[in-house]
């Protein structure tokens, strides 16, 4: 299969900005596996931003744009560092995407994105898809990597888009707040119903929520490719996803998309 994984700020980090180290090692472990076993693996990562908070030793997330892009800049080293590590430690080649909104609305630099895309994956490498936070300003004031996960999805017609966040789907209502709430195993169809159970933000490192996940699948479904999503904690829970087990949430894709 050829499978997008996105993971978010959340997943990565601590709530102190700093890198999750052991999760991180685990993620990269299991993305090996999974492309040992004959995947092809896109990773879309969020944590630029974040990371550079850490770095930079900031005392909260930036409100401002240069601040942001300034910190981008420093945690996108780090962020690359890191994986370009720990994935050659399991024969794996690394390669980094950086994309603004204009990249993918243009036709032109669309294609050269998607060639280059699908050339990397003919040369057995794994691609690390991320918005260029350090020169977009739209993309950074809605820090939508879930969006961006769902258009990677598409584009490169892949057979499953899963959603790495720090809740285990998609409940009946915030399961934070709200005791009585249910987590949905399956949605074959988003309907206003489902529409109305998303809020808002989720971690203060992070700036995606339910709302944009449920917008990524039905950018993703209506194209024909399948997502979940699921708690991020423990990476091991892709190979329960892979193999179709019932984890978190499964958007199940159109068919004749």
């Amino acid at each position: 299969m050829r499978i997008v994984v996105k993971v978010g700020t959340s997943t990565l980090a601590h709530s102190t900005g700093r890198l999750n180290i052991r999760r991180v090692e685990q993620l990269c472990a299991v993305m090996s596996d999974l492309k040992n076993a004959g995947h092809q693996l896109i990773l879309v990562s969020s944590g630029a931003i974040g990371m550079g908070v850490g770095k930079l030793n900031l005392p909260a997330r930036p409100t401002d744009i240069p601040t942001k892009q300034a910190a981008a800049a420093v945690g996108q080293c780090e962020l690359m560092y890191t994986y370009d590590k720990l994935f050659t430690e399991h024969n794996h080649t690394v390669a980094q995407i950086l994309l603004t909104g204009a990249d993918l609305s243009h036709e032109d630099r669309r294609d050269n994105f998607r060639n280059t895309l699908f050339r990397l994956l003919e040369l057995g490498a794994l691609p690390i898809v991320n918005e260029n936070d350090t020169v977009a300003t739209e993309e950074i004031v809605i820090g939508d990597n879930d969006t961006l996960g769902a258009i990677v999805a598409t584009h490169t017609q892949a057979d499953l888009l899963i959603l790495l966040s720090d809740i285990n789907g998609l409940y009946t209502a915030d399961p934070h707040t709200d005791p009585a709430a249910t987590l949905l195993t399956e949605v074959t169809e988003i309907t206003p119903v489902i529409e109305a159970m998303v809020g808002g933000a989720g971690s203060k490192l992070g700036t995606g929520g339910m709302q944009t996940k449920v917008s990524a699948a039905r950018i993703a479904t209506e194209a024909g490719v399948t997502m979940v999503i699921a708690n991020g904690q423990d990476p091991a829970v892709l190979y329960d996803i892979v193999e179709g087990k019932p984890v978190g949430t499964r958007f199940i894709a159109k068919e004749n998309a």
